[in-house]
């Protein structure tokens, strides 16, 4: 078989992650919290027969560093990371970085993502309050207080997320580095009433499975041009005999 065909099935498994990539996207476009994947892609230097040939790697994922929209909910266990920092949540699968600040306090204090998982302070330990003396309220750098006084920190993180993260549900991840606690940084802080929409530009993302559908068709059509090139050199080849 003709290298050219190999490189054209490197491309086409590229446009096919890609394409996995944008459909989850879009899936996922009105998830609180939501960081869009994307994808990186290099040409691989190989050589077949003493000739050069550049194949299309499967490609690498890396998470979109902008920020979502933040909308006012006036829910008073909302809250909101401002800047480039996540909260941090204790999962089945382990401590795991979020934007979805949607919590609630369960009776015995402890507070809570909506699913459950306790939610973490700067130090990993699961957040303790009094349950029973209402919402509590929140200052920029993360404290929160109940009947005037601190009782507590929402744990801002921030990581170096590269490829190898892990999600976990639909908006929480797992990165492949630790996670550092943020420390005395203006930049970063939290607003409460507030969430962090789904960082998804839905216009762009469609304009994007458009040109890797077409893409990908394109790389098709020429496969089998390249087939019936061949067979038609056999067939041009067996009747010279």
């Amino acid at each position: 078989m003709q290298s050219g065909i190999y490189v054209a099935l490197s491309s086409q498994i590229s446009l096919e992650r890609r394409m996995n990539t944008i459909a989850d996207n879009l899936a996922n476009m009105n998830t609180v919290g939501f960081r869009a994947t994307q994808m990186k892609f290099d040409d691989v230097m190989t050589r077949a027969e003493g000739t050069k040939v550049d194949y299309v790697s499967t490609g690498e994922e890396y998470l979109s560093t902008a920020n979502g929209a933040l909308v006012q909910t006036e829910n008073p266990l909302d809250f909101a990371v401002r800047g480039d920092a996540w909260f941090s949540i204790d999962t089945p699968q382990g401590p795991a970085l979020t934007k979805d600040g949607r919590f609630s306090v369960l009776e015995t204090g402890q507070l809570v993502t909506l699913q459950g998982y306790p939610v973490l302070d700067a130090g990993g330990a699961p957040i303790q309050i009094n349950g029973n003396a209402g919402a509590p309220t929140v200052s920029a750098d993360g404290v929160l207080y109940q009947n005037n006084q601190p009782v507590a920190t929402l744990g801002l993180f921030e990581a170096n997320i590269g490829a190898n993260f892990t999600r976990v549900g639909n908006s929480a991840i797992i990165p492949n580095e630790q996670p550092q606690p943020v420390v005395d940084r203006a930049d970063i802080g939290v607003a409460q009433g507030y969430l962090e929409q789904a960082n998804v530009n839905p216009i762009q993302q469609m304009t994007q499975m458009i040109t890797v559908s077409r893409n990908f068709e394109y790389v098709t059509q020429l496969m089998r041009d390249s087939e019936t090139s061949i067979s038609d050199a056999v067939k041009a080849l067996g009747g010279a005999r």
